[in-house]
């Protein structure tokens, strides 16, 4: 399902520019209605449901419904994000919640050095018999 936006939660971002939503949207789907300070989702059927719009939203004003994989038929999804994590509340249509929390990356995209520890790599070894688990190249 594709995001939408509660009209009586939606502030249009206090009247900025651009929202937060537009700002996060990969597909430039979200839109402004200035006259009545209103976001919406333009196109409907091409939202990729990312949950982008649905994180960043500081009034928590758009829902996605969730997938029937882990949300199913009657249940909802719902966000809290603070400043170092973000909890997903997940509401069964039996009553019945659970809540996820996972920490927000504090660090700068591409500042983490990722084989850090690790051996430096050596392509001689590579044409070593039994490196992949065999005593000898495979032959016709």
């Amino acid at each position: 399902m594709p995001s939408f936006v509660i009209k009586e939660k939606c502030d249009g971002c206090k009247g900025q520019e651009r929202t937060a939503c537009m700002y996060i949207c990969p597909n430039d789907l979200m839109k402004l209605d200035v006259d009545r300070m209103l976001a919406w989702n333009q196109e409907p059927d091409q939202c990729w449901e990312c949950y982008n719009c649905v994180k960043i939203c500081p009034q928590q004003a758009i829902e996605v419904r969730g997938y029937a994989d882990f949300v199913p038929l009657g249940g909802n999804v719902i966000p809290l994000r603070g400043t170092d994590a973000i909890m997903w509340t997940i509401k069964f249509r039996n009553g019945t919640l659970k809540r996820f929390k996972f920490p927000i990356r504090t660090t700068a995209e591409g500042s983490i050095d990722l084989y850090s520890g690790k051996p430096e790599h050596d392509y001689d070894n590579l044409k070593k018999p039994g490196f992949f688990n065999m005593t000898e190249y495979p032959t016709l």
